[in-house]
């Protein structure tokens, strides 16, 4: 199986210079917790999760609307293409410590996104054509959900 099968598509996207209450409405009115960043040309440029979102408002102590994507996102992200195969985004999420990757063209534009929930949903499927689906995701979840850092330690 390949990311294009199991992508969700198309992506929800934010530009690089919207506002965090833009990205958090996008977040609130697709039900998702993370949205792929793009800039002026679509290309993709960061992720932003409702996490990032929630940090940056703390430590920065101001209200969304007066706080940039740019300025909370993660710049290095891990993406697949459509033809990738399952396995390799498994690993690319275990191996980066990641729950959802965005599937990109050959010009870096977001057609697709494939999460743990999408690995979770077809691994229970009886018609699934991922061998030892169930054991395999369960592998991958445990890897994401490492912590990378143990409390207490700087980063």
């Amino acid at each position: 199986m390949r990311a294009e099968n199991l992508m969700s598509h198309p992506p929800i996207t934010c530009h690089v210079n919207d506002t965090l209450s833009v990205a958090a409405q996008l977040m609130w009115n697709n039900d998702c917790g993370a949205v792929v960043v793009t800039n002026d040309e679509g290309k993709l440029v960061g992720m932003i999760t409702d996490r990032d979102i929630c940090m940056c408002a703390l430590t920065q102590g101001r209200p969304l609307d007066e706080l940039l994507v740019n300025g909370a996102m993660a710049k290095h992200v891990v993406s697949a293409h459509a033809t990738d195969t399952i396995a390799d985004i498994e690993q690319k999420m275990a191996e980066h410590q990641v729950r959802r990757i965005p599937v990109i063209d050959d010009d870096r534009k977001p057609i697709g996104m494939v999460s743990l929930h999408d690995l979770a949903i077809e691994s229970v499927q009886p018609d699934s054509s991922m061998k030892n689906a169930a054991t395999k995701v369960a592998h991958t979840l445990a890897a994401v959900s490492h912590p990378r850092h143990p409390r207490g330690k700087a980063a």
